[in-house]
């Protein structure tokens, strides 16, 4: 097997070359011919995937966090080119989708010399002018992209914490959004939603922000997106809410709705919509599922 191993030093967290290293080390010594392929940017380590996808490798696997796999997934879906993870960024939520997140280098490599794959659904975004892009995780829209916003400005802490954090600063300024909302549930059914919501958030995989179970029931083989609507309510009874999201539990609460659904498109003004923790585009956006395109490595 020929696997291409892309390692992004340009990544937020920082330089992944040690756990790439490590991994290639690992995967050549079970027999595995490893190219370690970077970037100084991610349009260059795009590039440079594409070329080697074009080239033939029998695999992809990345050695980074969500930025770097969302990256990856762009080339590889939709080709069977199984894709595997090497976790090591901030908040590697969809290496948790897989089953990966607590795995050191050494079994996330094993994993993929293990060579069992499964196929799994992506989610597909279309921008006003046409232009798709594949996701995994979440895309956030609302209170939550304004959290990435502001987390992704933090340079302290590293981790999952900054997220916290933010999320305590916006919810400071906290306010209802108009959002129209057009669902094509899984029964084939159409529903619109019109009115000021807090967030409207997709997910194909269950976290954000570094395990935050925002989609607790998500399944990535459904063929199904899960979306999250949250409507205002008073600012003590959002927070009292904010303890059930990170134990996934607010599916309970009354301002707090979930559609399993085909496809949705989300519109509102002046909000820009994140997945898998980057900026995807401004609303509004089509998000559609795309069932089993991703070929994955999975314990």
């Amino acid at each position: 097997m020929k696997v291409a191993l892309l390692v992004n030093p340009a990544a937020r967290a920082g330089s992944h070359s040690g756990a790439g290293a490590e991994a290639a080390e690992i995967l050549r010594a079970r027999g595995i011919r490893t190219t370690i392929i970077s970037g100084g940017s991610a349009a260059e380590s795009r590039e440079l995937l594409r070329t080697a996808v074009e080239m033939g490798t029998d695999a992809v696997v990345v050695a980074g966090g969500d930025g770097t796999v969302h990256l990856a997934i762009q080339e590889v879906a939709g080709t069977g080119i199984p894709l595997g993870i090497i976790p090591a960024g901030t908040g590697n939520d969809f290496a948790s989708t897989l089953g990966l997140k607590e795995l050191d280098v050494s079994a996330a490599a094993d994993t993929i010399a293990s060579g069992r794959t499964r196929a799994i659904d992506l989610a597909r975004v279309t921008r006003t002018d046409g232009t798709t892009t594949f996701f995994g995780s979440v895309l956030a829209s609302g209170f939550d992209s304004k959290v990435n916003d502001r987390a992704n400005a933090m340079r302290w802490p590293r981790g999952g914490s900054r997220y916290n954090i933010a999320i305590l600063v916006e919810f400071l300024t906290l306010t209802g959004i108009p959002y129209e909302v057009e669902l094509e549930l899984g029964d084939g059914t159409r529903e619109h939603v019109t009115g000021d919501l807090v967030m409207a958030t997709v997910g194909n995989g269950r976290t954000y922000g570094g395990g935050i179970p925002i989609c607790p029931d998500a399944d990535p083989t459904d063929g199904l997106l899960d979306v999250v609507l949250v409507r205002p309510a008073g600012r003590m009874r959002l927070l009292r809410l904010l303890p059930k999201v990170y134990k996934g539990t607010h599916a309970s609460v009354a301002e707090v709705s979930i559609r399993l659904v085909r496809s949705v498109r989300l519109s509102s003004p002046g909000v820009t919509a994140y997945a898998d923790g980057d900026p995807i585009g401004a609303l509004p956006l089509t998000v559609d599922v795309v069932p089993g395109a991703l070929t994955v490595f999975s314990p």
